[in-house]
């Protein structure tokens, strides 16, 4: 989180814009000299500042996994990226399922979409949430058209067709609450204006923002707006993913036992409105998980 700092030596005020961040288990700090008197365009100033402390920090390495993935993948026989892409969508389906109650492990969910063998005694309800999942994020990897709201309701309705017929691809008319969390979603009333502001957003940003921070962004900013009865973080990490595929960036898996942190750093973002908070988390997880294309 960026902050303004002024010091007061003798009888002059000095401002400085100061970021904290945590580096190998400590705390460091980076500071911009302002000037003695606070500028107009602070704003301005801050986003400048903020950017370049990710571009030196994270969006260089970024940029190197996006490479060597690109590369990695032209030298790939098609037959084993088909395959590799089909593990990739059947470990997605099963920690993004999981992350929301299924009861499918990942060996049952992989018999289940490799082989079509339905475990037994599992609820009919994950079962058939894992097929759908399958299918639809073979969708959107082969979707080549603008993502808008139609977009992601067209996909919640295939999702929950079979499960949740009432909500599926239908925004919510009624006010809920998030379980485990102290975060209050918008009312209903709010949110037509919500996802027009939020698309607007999307149009107008998506050039402009780094692909992986503009990927962790589009997840916090929809399913913080939480405009479906269920499954917005289901719609929003596919959403993620889209962005991520589109710009020639490996896909991200959250990871079913990273549940905590990821639910705690979505959490802090939306009470305290800093988005620096989940977008930090995404960009560790994200190096983390792809760390090996930077050797």
């Amino acid at each position: 989180m960026v902050v303004l700092k002024k010091k007061k030596i003798n009888k002059n005020t000095y401002y400085y814009l100061e970021h904290s961040y945590r580096k190998n288990g400590k705390v460091e700090k980076k500071q911009r000299y302002l000037g003695t008197t606070l500028p107009k365009n602070i704003t301005q100033l801050t986003h400048q500042f903020l950017q370049e402390f990710n571009q030196e920090t994270w969006f260089s390495h970024f940029d190197v996994i996006k490479e060597n993935y690109t590369k990695k993948i032209k030298n790939r026989p098609p037959s084993l990226e088909k395959k590799t892409i089909e593990q990739f969508a059947i470990r997605f389906t099963y920690n993004t399922n999981r992350i929301e109650g299924s009861t499918l492990t990942l060996r049952e969910t992989a018999v289940l979409l490799e082989q079509g063998i339905t475990p037994a005694r599992r609820p009919i309800e994950d079962i058939r949430e894992a097929e759908a999942h399958k299918k639809i994020f073979y969708d959107m990897r082969a979707y080549t058209k603008e993502i808008s709201l139609p977009t992601l309701l067209h996909w919640h309705r295939e999702l929950f067709k079979e499960t949740k017929e009432d909500i599926a691809g239908k925004i919510r008319k009624y006010n809920v609450e998030i379980s485990g969390s102290t975060y209050t979603p918008p009312y209903a009333i709010e949110l037509d204006l919500l996802l027009t502001e939020f698309f607007d957003w999307y149009r107008n940003n998506r050039k402009k923002i780094h692909p992986v921070q503009f990927a962790a962004l589009v997840h916090l900013k929809f399913v913080s707006i939480h405009p479906i009865g269920d499954g917005n973080g289901r719609i929003s990490r596919l959403f993620m993913n889209a962005v991520l595929n589109r710009n020639g960036y490996p896909m991200l898996i959250i990871d079913y036992t990273q549940r905590t942190s990821y639910y705690h750093a979505l959490e802090r973002s939306q009470l305290t409105q800093d988005e620096t908070i989940f977008t930090k988390w995404f960009f560790r997880r994200y190096l983390k998980q792809y760390r090996k294309y930077l050797k």
